[in-house]
């Protein structure tokens, strides 16, 4: 069964998570100093809170699977749904291991695809997202991200777009 991720970006943590707590009655299933997250059941979903320096507000949205088969269909309804998607794999994200995808919506606003595999002891990297809210119109990191997309790769042209199809060589 899916689950809605939201992640909100806040200033102040502990008021924040004060403030969800009450809201959801509910404490969060995963609590670090810069990373807060509920796994709520009513209504479904995973919503998360990081105090790491961003804007307050709505930081993205997502789809968190609990299958392989789950993960590749939602997946393909991304590639479907006419939007460059930015394939991250494997990767540790807010204290977990996962399998992910992203993509943007038409206004710009991110949205992952995601498996969480295990737990990570680190928060994670947040370069590929990083890059990702850099360039939302185009939904890629830039052509030279460290650690992104763009890494030429045997079954990719060097010169291949990062999201985008093979370009001829």
């Amino acid at each position: 069964m899916k689950r809605l991720h939201v992640h909100v970006s806040v200033d102040d943590l502990a008021e924040s998570i004060r403030f969800y707590s009450t809201l959801f009655d509910a404490e969060p299933a995963v609590a670090k100093p810069d990373y807060a997250k509920w796994m709520l059941d009513d209504p479904r979903v995973n919503f998360a809170i990081s105090a790491r320096g961003r804007e307050g507000g709505l930081d993205h949205l997502g789809i968190q699977v609990e299958t392989a088969d789950e993960l590749t269909e939602v997946y393909s309804r991304l590639q479907r749904a006419g939007r460059p998607v930015l394939e991250e794999g494997e990767t540790a994200c807010c204290y977990a291991k996962s399998q992910k995808s992203w993509t943007s919506d038409p206004q710009g606003l991110l949205w992952e695809a995601f498996l969480t595999t295990g737990e990570s002891v680190v928060y994670g990297d947040d370069s590929v997202l990083d890059a990702a809210r850099s360039n939302q119109s185009a939904c890629c990191a830039p052509a030279t991200p460290q650690g992104g997309c763009c890494t030429p790769k045997p079954e990719r042209a060097a010169n291949a777009s990062c999201c985008g199809p093979k370009e001829p060589a």
